[in-house]
């Protein structure tokens, strides 16, 4: 075979962007080509190499970290340690046929099938929860991969077919008077993420664009009043907030996470499959108002995290203040000629697909030595349509604290969601109190997932 060949694969794969070939990667292939052994096999390689070329200038594709590309070859999800509802979208009778049509498919910010399902090639699965695997790029992520999107949102969210319509309600009067039992909730929280239209999503957005984002929703902050006035404060280091150009100290940067009011830095394997860290700390920064019972985070999983909480289980308290301050921020935001990502189908439209529809996790921190020390205690929590995590996260370790909320974002409403919060909050701190009387709950414990009706009947007793 001839030198010039060898010379040219050597010098293509020397500019390949990071992980540009990850089928050649997982399989070890030589860079320097010494496994291609005859001229059918080297013209083979080139065409590929220059069809990707070609593509990428035609279709504008978006370079910049963390896009990667799989070389048109659908990733090898044989392993059967893949386990998330993307893997097992391709894994299906139509996965190849997905990936075929999908695969040179991208959106008009340049984002491409393999920057969507890039967390779930790097991360096969979670031994405990069920993951999504793939994350959205941009708001047309979910129109141009739809074939892919569609299947997958079906299985996080219980079968929402592809013509369902999303239903929303902030009426805080809607949200059921159940009654919380006593000396049991330490915390109760909204929260819920928003996108802008236009600009792509973290995980693929560069730093202009997420300067951007920063510059729109600071000047949106200036505009609240009354209980929802206060400051913005960027993380330490960052250079781009011109009113605190250093932003804060590293000091008061963990105080604010030691109470449990800002983001973690990128360290999750999901988030660095995504390039999350990129310009960290840069245009990144957390909103609280003066009592710090309403916070905004800027620039994390989504262009805005918006949060209200407070000590105690005044749950109505809580979601009124999150409906008026996200009503006031969504305003602000349109005033400037700035949409929030939304449609009738999906909602509001998020980075994680699992977060689709409302965005609403609402939650309360609950002590629950005793009923959550039992084995089949997340088992319980899906009966009434809970998720349950640790007190410092998914991961953490048993402390007798649990964080409870519903496990659902899309096709309910936000106040439908709160109240399935609250039943099923108040049904396991009747749980935990018997437990504590040495009393047996097994006859207690639901059979199966209760069903919004049933939730409804449940709440009325609960009043």
């Amino acid at each position: 075979m001839g030198g010039a060949v060898s010379v040219e694969l050597q010098l293509a794969s020397k500019c390949r962007p990071p992980a540009l070939f990850e089928q050649d990667l997982r399989k070890n292939l030589p860079l320097d080509a010494s496994d291609i052994t005859d001229v059918a096999q080297a013209q083979k390689e080139v065409s590929r190499l220059r069809r990707l070329g070609k593509w990428m200038h035609e279709r504008r594709v978006r370079l910049n970290p963390p896009h990667c590309f799989y070389g048109f070859e659908m990733p090898d999800f044989s392993d059967p340690g893949y386990t998330s509802c993307m893997a097992e979208v391709f894994k299906g009778p139509n996965g190849q046929k997905i990936w075929d049509d999908l695969c040179e498919q991208v959106t008009s910010n340049g984002v491409t099938l393999d920057k969507c399902i890039r967390t779930g090639v790097e991360n096969k699965g979670h031994p405990t929860i069920k993951t999504v695997g793939m994350s959205a790029g941009d708001e047309e992520c979910y129109t141009v991969f739809a074939d892919i999107f569609d299947p997958v949102i079906a299985l996080r969210h219980g079968g929402y077919a592809k013509d369902a319509k999303h239903t929303t309600d902030m009426n805080v009067d809607n949200i059921m008077d159940i009654k919380i039992t006593d000396g049991y909730v330490i915390s109760t929280r909204v929260r819920t993420g928003r996108n802008i239209q236009g600009l792509p999503f973290p995980p693929s957005c560069n730093y202009k664009e997420r300067l951007k984002v920063e510059q729109i929703a600071t000047k949106a902050f200036l505009s609240l009043d009354g209980e929802l006035k206060g400051d913005y404060y960027p993380l330490a280091g960052s250079n781009t907030y011109a009113a605190k150009p250093n932003g804060i100290t590293h000091e008061e940067e963990e105080q604010l996470r030691k109470d449990h009011f800002l983001f973690q830095e990128p360290d999750s394997t999901l988030l660095l499959a995504g390039h999350m860290e990129r310009d960290w700390p840069h245009a990144r920064g957390i909103f609280c108002n003066e009592a710090k019972s309403f916070l905004a985070w800027v620039n994390e999983e989504d262009c805005l995290r918006l949060i209200s909480m407070e000590m105690g289980s005044d749950i109505k308290n809580v979601f009124a203040r999150f409906a008026r301050g996200t009503n006031v921020v969504e305003e602000t935001f349109k005033a400037a000629g700035y949409g929030f990502c939304h449609s009738e189908h999906l909602g509001y439209i998020l980075t994680c697909p699992s977060n689709l529809g409302t965005g609403i996790r609402a939650s309360m921190m609950v002590k629950l030595p005793n009923v959550g020390k039992l084995e089949n205690f997340r088992d319980i929590c899906d009966k009434y349509r809970l998720q349950a995590r640790g007190s410092a996260g998914v991961d953490s370790g048993f402390t007798g604290v649990f964080d409870l909320s519903n496990s659902e974002r899309l096709g309910k409403s936000e106040t439908e969601l709160v109240n399935i919060m609250l039943v099923g909050v108040q049904s396991i701190i009747n749980l935990e109190k018997k437990l504590e009387a040495g009393e047996d709950i097994s006859g207690d414990i639901p059979a199966n997932i209760l069903s919004m009706e049933e939730i409804v009947e449940l709440g009325k007793k609960l009043l």
